[in-house]
């Protein structure tokens, strides 16, 4: 019977693992408040290691091996615009962005967007160890902002070692509508890519560097993380059904390399930002006045 227990207590404990490395589903965030703007400003941007549903924690961006005091820094950060390559690493500032239950190291960073078109936001960060899986994770992080609605970069390839490159245009969305895609690792397509889609569940205050409250609950954890395939060709559609932000990364699409003896997956991440119909109300009211004088 004591064996028994024994047993019983450690595969307790093996699914306790298992639903916790289920949960384990990080993200790089770039965030920034606006990705459709009238005229240049001044973007302000958080880029910090979270899970986006359930804010479980926020993690170190580059955190090292067996609890190393070492965050490396990330290795590229840049802009493209017109196809044109612009180095933002010197805008990276540290911070500490403080999540629900524990704080971790990221950065912000500010750059003047000045022209009209897309400006195409790149951040490769240094390699992060995920205790849980007990691997490195790379994840290669793309966000657009459109200056005065002209298209220019949006579906522009980079060939970068793990890229999602849209389809449709990731800015300008209506809540409702799909996103389109296609995965690629250095320049060629991964068919039947693993993708993951977590929606951003709090606001995120840019200026006090933290979270906000939960926007929305789900019922377990098969609606925190959503989870589907690629087709042959590395692309796919997903519908978006609520306003806010949606992370969508292709896991594991790299090509494989070690590092520091340890298994190196290098993953693409692109956010793409959904908004409300808007209802003009004083077309509605007119429209009510007309259909009751009839």
């Amino acid at each position: 019977m004591r064996n028994f227990k024994k047993l019983t207590s450690k595969i307790a404990l093996s699914m306790l693992a298992l639903a916790i490395a289920a949960s384990a589903n990080h993200f790089q965030l770039m965030y920034t408040p606006e990705t459709t703007l009238q005229s240049g400003r001044t973007v302000k941007m958080i880029h910090a290691m979270i899970h986006p549903y359930t804010d479980r924690k926020i993690m170190d961006m580059g955190k090292q091996h067996k609890g190393d005091k070492d965050f490396l820094e990330p290795e590229e950060f840049f802009v493209v615009h017109k196809g044109i390559k612009t180095d933002l690493m010197e805008t990276l500032e540290p911070i500490l962005f403080q999540g629900k239950k524990r704080a971790g190291k990221g950065y912000r960073s500010k750059h003047k967007l000045k022209k009209m078109g897309d400006h195409l936001f790149v951040l490769k960060p240094a390699p992060y160890y995920s205790t849980l899986e007990g691997i490195y994770l790379k994840q290669i992080t793309k966000l657009l902002v459109n200056i005065a609605g002209k298209p220019t970069d949006w579906d522009r390839e980079l060939g970068l070692e793990a890229e999602i490159i849209p389809l449709s245009k990731p800015y300008g969305i209506w809540e409702g509508s799909s996103f389109s895609a296609m995965v690629k690792a250095e320049g060629i397509p991964v068919p039947f890519a693993q993708i993951e889609v977590e929606y951003l569940n709090s606001e995120i205050d840019i200026e006090n560097l933290k979270v906000g409250a939960f926007k929305t609950m789900a019922k377990n954890q098969n609606f925190k993380t959503i989870e589907f395939k690629a087709n042959e060709r590395g692309e796919f559609t997903f519908h978006l059904p609520k306003e806010g932000w949606w992370g969508f990364r292709a896991k594991h699409i790299g090509l494989k390399k070690d590092y520091k003896e340890k298994e190196l997956s290098i993953e693409g991440i692109i956010w793409v930002q959904v908004k409300k119909v808007e209802i003009n109300k004083t077309e509605r009211a007119k429209s009510s006045e007309d259909n009751n004088s009839q």
